[in-house]
């Protein structure tokens, strides 16, 4: 055995044994309990960075620990492929989208590969390969049938100048990202998906998933967003070119708090809102105005924007005309695209008032309270209180105000109680080269023609290159020119393709059944889902998972699984972040630096106050710890930490750094303490060279049930960790192991060759290499991971003798070795026994005694 730890030696050995005896295979057992552990597919950008490495190892420690416990454990890997970073990334190189994501997960799949994931690369699935999508557009079309998928207009953002459309966060003060045109709004039709008709059943599901967070739950309810309340009607005499009432006359909207209706002193719309359409029309001087509130998305911090748009509505009761004004807090998105205004009892109204000096009229009071129209107060927005300044509602309490309001608006057809949800269809057309094709033709004759089954997979061409003039998909001939499959007349081919979100709301159903081209899912998915833990960043907590939980339920709808919940557990890890380092350039971008660019001066308790570039010498801003991102600068790749220090330290720094539900900040000095851990355990295991022997006593000596007792008790903990995911105090309770171990003097060698055996088992799912080769050389039977896992033994728990300590007014003052629950006689006696304990007794007038652990005389 080797005198030193060699890293480099040690993970080529393990990772060669694990290759040659495809030891990580799975396969279906019913002959064992099945447990199916999968993290959130990445997307191939082309580098790891150590935040992949923490959140992959979480999810191996999870795999290897529970294998040697006894399951049949399924932990695959693959790739969400399509996407615009691939278009982005072909406009500056020049090479495919398709050609630079091979590339990228070849890269990444190589950096993965030295870490020693105990991946099952079998089951290996890209979103991007046909024999993946086919089965996304067989069952789109599956649910076109249904009515489920269905075509509407959209509005959406549109570059003129790059002619594509843009998501939100592409458009940047009004104008596209790239291109800096101002973007207009485009009404479009796409297709959508109706994940509106499963809302009841998503809501209610939430209170089944004990194994989520709290928290992603609580975000899943509030993007479900149940609202129970009254839509009501405001009158108004707004008349189209033609001379037609907009919309019959009626302005609706929907109100929680109808209690406050004879509050109203305005009502707002949204800027596509169908009445400031018309507005704009009258009035041609509201363009820029209504564009500024089109284009700002709604901040806090940024304020309201607001539009008088020339028109006034009818209140439903009172009759009196109301103003009406376009806002960019009104979201057409959500509710009727309107809302009614009363600054005296919602904070935002109340704002919005204030900024445009709009009325405000109280109509609640609470008792003891006076209310003040020039400063906001919480208290104003209660569910409490009595009507006032509201004719014949005044005295009554909200809720019967809010009772008798409602009964007034059905009676006289200008409202009704209504739920409403703020979930909305899913929109999965994007105008985009790089995604799955939606398969449809469009003919003269025929009109939309699904693609037949027969012809599936639809395949993407992979030799188109965006040059930001659109979708090459419309130039692209070969693709786009087709004989309708009704009356096979010359039709064209749609060019839009699905949301990526669709390609990953199933993905982890095709890891059981990645070989299976007969069907979308097969036997292996029957005998695996519902995965039983997933793992993924918080970002992900609301619209992945809500739709992999509707596209669950759609397959179940189709027969295709029997199940309505994908995911039984969900683990959402913290983020690795690392301090970054900026300065601001002339034209107000920021040139990042690497912190290696950089010197910084800390003060006395050791945080930074000032840093320099060492190129230059001049200052840089000091950013605080940030998510690891390649755009800061601020990320370590592993094969740096691979390269000086091995893989088994990176895994065991990511661990060990913070529990892995938290964000962690890197540490250089911690990745050298997780190095020094593993050369001290290489080094005594090289000087233990203890060999268990069946035939061998594991002793008597006082020395050796202590060590017995310390390491089961540590043993005892660390199981507890593991079960709840604590990984990082399993590190702990090991590195406590090997101190046990290394004090034993004089135990017997029996004794310290078992807990050397428990450690490198606890060990192994975070450190797999070492483990795997000292458990070779320390001659243990077969291979660590064929191993039983490790259960604490009930006898080595059971002391004879317990260490206490001495207490003396509340200061410690020494300890003493007694009898397991002695008797508080036998603690006097004892303490007494001690000469140095008993000269601090003298004049003590009580005793306390906590049962083996300590004694405190009161003196």
């Amino acid at each position: 055995m080797r005198s030193e730890y060699d890293a480099a030696w040690v993970e080529r050995a393990a990772q060669a044994y694990w290759r040659n005896t495809d030891t990580f295979k799975t396969v279906e057992d019913d002959h064992r309990p099945k447990f199916y552990a999968c993290s959130m597919l990445p997307y191939p950008s082309g580098k790891l960075h150590m935040g992949h490495v923490r959140n992959y190892t979480i999810n191996d420690m999870l795999a290897r620990h529970l294998r040697m416990k006894g399951f049949n454990v399924l932990m695959p890997m693959g790739w969400d492929a399509f996407g615009l970073p691939a278009e982005n990334a072909a406009m500056k190189s020049g090479v495919s989208p398709a050609q630079w994501t091979q590339l990228n997960i070849a890269d990444m799949k190589s950096q993965m590969q030295p870490l020693g994931f105990a991946f099952d690369w079998s089951r290996e699935v890209s979103t991007c390969d046909p024999q993946y999508y086919k089965w996304s557009q067989w069952f789109f079309l599956q649910l076109l049938e249904k009515g489920v998928v269905y075509k509407q207009t959209q509005t959406v953002n549109w570059d003129p100048v790059d002619r594509t459309v843009l998501a939100n966060e592409q458009v940047i003060d009004g104008r596209g990202w790239r291109s800096g045109a101002v973007v207009e709004k485009r009404e479009i039709p796409g297709y959508y998906l109706r994940i509106t008709q499963y809302a009841e059943e998503l809501l209610g599901a939430i209170d089944t998933l004990d194994g989520w967070p709290d928290r992603v739950r609580a975000m899943q309810r509030n993007w479900i967003g149940k609202t129970t309340g009254v839509r009501l009607a405001f009158s108004h005499q707004i008349r189209d070119v033609a001379g037609r009432l907009i919309e019959g006359g009626e302005l609706w909207a929907f109100t929680t708090r109808v209690d406050t209706l004879m509050g109203v002193t305005f009502c707002a719309i949204s800027p596509e809102h169908v009445l400031a359409k018309r507005a704009l029309e009258l009035n041609p001087d509201l363009e820029p105005l209504m564009t500024a509130c089109r284009n700002k998305d709604f901040d806090e911090a940024l304020g309201k924007l607001g539009v008088p748009c020339g028109f006034k509505v009818e209140h439903p009761l009172s009759r009196e005309p109301i103003e009406l004004w376009i806002t960019n807090y009104v979201l057409d998105e959500y509710g009727e695209g309107a809302l009614m205004g009363v600054p005296a009892h919602d904070e935002r109204d109340f704002e919005f008032a204030r900024q445009y000096d709009l009325p405000v009229r109280q109509v609640i009071a609470h008792e003891g309270d006076v209310y003040d129209p020039r400063n906001w107060s919480d208290s104003y927005a209660r569910c409490e209180g009595r009507l006032v300044n509201s004719g014949i509602y005044d005295g009554l309490s909200v809720a019967q105000a809010a009772q008798a309001i409602t009964t007034a608006l059905v009676e006289c057809g200008k409202g009704d109680r209504r739920t409403t949800w703020r979930l909305r269809d899913w929109g999965i057309s994007r105008q985009r080269y790089w995604g799955t094709p939606i398969p449809i033709i469009h003919c003269k004759l025929c009109g939309d023609v699904p693609v037949p089954y027969s012809d599936l997979p639809v395949v993407l061409p992979d030799d188109c290159i965006p040059d930001g003039s659109g979708n090459p998909l419309l130039t692209h001939d070969g693709f786009r020119h087709v004989a309708c499959p009704s009356c096979l007349a010359p039709a064209l081919r749609e060019t839009d393709t699905m949301d990526t979100f669709v390609d990953s709301s199933w993905y982890f159903m095709r890891y059981c059944d990645p070989d299976n081209h007969a069907s979308m899912v097969g036997p292996g998915s029957r005998y695996w889902m519902p995965i039983d833990q997933y793992i993924g960043g918080i970002e992900h907590a609301v619209l992945h998972l809500l739709y992999a939980r509707f596209w669950t339920r759609a397959m179940r709808d189709e027969g295709l699984v029997d199940f309505s919940e994908p995911f039984k557990s969900l683990f959402t890890q913290g983020m690795l972040l690392r301090e970054s380092y900026s300065r601001k350039k002339a034209d107000g971008s920021r040139q990042w630096f690497y912190p290696a660019q950089v010197a910084v001066e800390y003060d006395h308790k050791g945080r930074p106050i000032k840093a320099i570039s060492l190129e230059d010498g001049l200052p840089v801003d000091i950013g605080g710890a940030e998510k690891m991102s390649k755009s800061k600068n601020n990320v370590v790749e592993p094969k740096e930490i691979i390269a000086k220090f091995g893989a088994d330290t990176a895994r065991l720094f990511t661990i060990f750094a913070g529990p892995p539900d938290q964000d962690t900040v890197w540490s250089d000095s911690g990745v050298e303490g997780a190095y020094r851990f593993l050369s001290r355990l290489w080094r005594f295991a090289h000087d233990c060279g203890a060999r268990f022997d069946a035939s061998d006593q594991l002793g008597e000596s006082a020395e050796s049930k202590r060590v017995r007792h310390e390491v089961h008790r540590l043993l005892q903990q660390i199981n507890r960790d593991f079960e709840r995911l604590q990984y990082n105090t399993v590190v702990s309770g090991a590195m406590k192991i090997l101190k046990v171990l290394e004090g034993a003097k004089a135990a017997n060698p029996t004794i310290v060759c078992e807990g050397m055996a428990i450690l490198l088992q606890v060990l192994y799912p975070v450190t797999p290499h070492i483990s795997h080769v000292l458990w070779g050389e320390l001659g243990y039977a077969g291979v660590i991971h064929d191993s039983s896992w490790p259960m604490p033994d009930g006898d080595a728990l059971t002391q004879d003798e317990v260490k206490m300590v001495v207490q003396v007014n509340g200061k410690v003052r020494g300890e003493i070795m007694i009898e397991t629950d002695a008797d508080h006689e036998a603690i006097r006696l004892r303490v007494s026994s001690d000469a140095l304990l008993h000269k601090r007794l003298e004049g003590a007038v009580r005793m306390v005694v906590v049962p083996n652990r300590l004694v405190n005389f009161i003196v």
